[in-house]
């Protein structure tokens, strides 16, 4: 069990690197002013990127615990994989907002995206402290 929780952590760091990589797509390159800064957006975006293998890992580990400790389900039910959840979710809307910059279709101004490239921060930093901290949410 310690093992699947080791290589949990690790994907999951691993997955944080990858949306910081994002956000400094996210916030360099936009807007786009040559062909190789479109091309680096898109590439961030191709389902096959240590990005996405990342990410699949870290849940692959977390799905593992669940199955090498059932109880662990309950805990989860609760709420303990809601910030996985806003992770995912997170990760999904990069990756529709960089297919749009590589479009060049932006959806929204600058300003909203160096806004928007703080969120990944303030996951990190809320993702630990429920997984250490673990407060009462109730």
């Amino acid at each position: 069990m310690l093992w699947l929780k080791a290589f949990h952590i690790i994907f999951v760091v691993t997955w944080f690197a990858g949306l910081f990589i994002c956000r400094g797509s996210l916030y360099t390159t936009w807007p786009p002013r040559t062909r190789s800064a479109s091309s680096a957006l898109c590439s961030w975006n191709d389902a096959s990127s240590p990005h996405e293998h990342r990410a699949l890992l870290a849940l692959a580990f977390g799905i593992a615990m669940i199955a090498a400790a059932p109880s662990i389900y309950t805990r989860v039910a609760a709420g303990e994989a809601h910030p996985g959840r806003v992770l995912i979710g997170y990760h999904l809307w990069c990756r529709r907002l960089i297919t749009a910059l590589a479009l060049r279709r932006p959806t929204h101004s600058a300003r909203w995206f160096r806004w928007f490239n703080e969120v990944p921060s303030l996951l990190l930093i809320a993702i630990v402290i429920l997984a250490v901290v673990k407060p009462a949410l109730r």
